[in-house]
């Protein structure tokens, strides 16, 4: 019998990437999968707080073993910023537009463009919380770049790279991306 296991998430697209890694041992739910329709709990000021207050909310309310994510952009220059703020950079309108237009001003006189996406997810199994990090350094570049991906992907050039994540095609981005590595991370962890 397989393991179910609610990922706290809609989107199909993801739960079929996730489904795709995690294999056949387990069966993977959907907030809807669960009866969840009310909007998960993210009031943390980390990714760490975040994503363990989705996962724990989960649990609490719902009996199922569950993971969830948080992730974000963090530029040096900005002291972290947006960080756990990303989505809602530019406001509550979570417009990826506007988030990318505020975060080039934000940096228009700075030189240092250093940046890293990082993802955390917080797994709670039979009430036992473990979190897995992962994260890709890049930098910033000063003007949009490919059309692909979403949020900050035509800002955004991985270390060792020459393009965007959003001139990237999907599976050249998920291999170095932040959350393919918490992802695999998970993946090791339930073996």
């Amino acid at each position: 019998m397989k393991t179910k296991l609610c990922f706290a998430t809609n989107n199909t697209h993801k739960l079929e990437e996730i489904q795709a890694i995690l294999g056949d041992s387990f069966e993977l739910l959907s907030l809807k999968d669960v009866g969840c329709t009310e909007e998960l709990p993210e009031t943390g000021n980390t990714l760490e707080a975040n994503s363990l207050q989705k996962a724990q909310y989960l649990y609490d309310h719902y009996q199922v073993n569950c993971f969830a994510d948080d992730s974000g952009l963090e530029v040096h220059a900005l002291g972290g910023e947006p960080g756990v703020d990303s989505a809602h950079y530019a406001g509550k309108q979570r417009s990826h537009a506007d988030n990318n237009a505020l975060l080039l001003k934000n940096l228009q006189d700075k030189t240092d463009r250093k940046a890293q996406f990082r993802a955390v997810i917080t797994l709670i199994q039979d009430g036992i919380v473990n979190q897995f990090e992962g994260v890709v350094t890049g930098q910033i570049v000063e003007d949009y770049k490919g059309t692909g991906g979403f949020g900050y992907d035509p800002l955004f050039i991985p270390d060792g790279y020459d393009k965007t994540f959003a001139e990237m095609d999907l599976v050249e981005k998920t291999k170095i991306s932040h959350r393919g590595r918490s992802f695999e991370k998970l993946v090791a962890f339930l073996g």
